[in-house]
This record gives C-alpha cells, sequence and structure tokens, in this order.
C-alpha cells in the first residue's frame, strides 16, 4: 500500500472505514479541484517511507454520504485513521512537514 494517485468514484460506506484495521489515510476531494491537485506533491512527500499507510482517495461532492458523514466542508481533506479511529485531520495542507506529523499518529515506525 502506498499513496494512491486516482480518486475512487464509488465511496466505500462508513461501516466499512469504520472497520479498517490497518493505518489509514481518508482523502477527500475532486479531480477538478485546484486546492486538491495543488496538495499532491505535499501528499507524496510526505508518504514516502510510509507504506503500511493504506490511501483511500475519495471523490467528494453534494450528497455524498462519506464525505457527509466525517463532516467534510473543504478539499482536499486529510482524516487520519487509526483502526477505523481518527487521530488526526488537516484541511488543505499547505506543506508536507504537517502530513508527515499526522502520518507519524498512526505510523510511527517511521
Amino acid at each position: 500500500m502506498s499513496m494512491n494517485t486516482v480518486y475512487a468514484t464509488q465511496e466505500p460506506t462508513r461501516a466499512e472505514i469504520d472497520a479498517l484495521q490497518e493505518p489509514a489515510v481518508l482523502e477527500f476531494g475532486a479531480p477538478w479541484c485546484g486546492y486538491c491537485q495543488a496538495a499532491q506533491p505535499l501528499l507524496e512527500a510526505a508518504f514516502e517511507g510510509h507504506a503500511k499507510v493504506r490511501h483511500l482517495k475519495v471523490e467528494d461532492g453534494k450528497g455524498r454520504p462519506l464525505g457527509r458523514s466525517f463532516g467534510v466542508k473543504l478539499w482536499p481533506t486529510l482524516v487520519f485513521l487509526d483502526r477505523g479511529q481518527e487521530v488526526a485531520r488537516l484541511v488543505r495542507p499547505a506543506e508536507p512537514g504537517a502530513i508527515r506529523e499526522a502520518l507519524a499518529l498512526i505510523d510511527p515506525a517511521v
């Protein structure tokens, strides 16, 4: 597992996310979103060395239940999960250091 580069158009259910056993990052956004596009190099840099972390890139939008269940209002929103439980959240990250810090909370071995 490592950084995912394609948004899933079919989102997992909240129950599936809550049942995750591995560390994971949910990235909510859209492929046409400028903020989301600008965050991709930051995510790529931050994810280096975190091969155990599952990256779920979910296309979000009006009426999408998963994003609403997490209270997503701006893109990209990164939700860092440990065994399905949220431990950190970043909205529109501007530098890889903040992403690395949040990743260290769910994958401290790096």
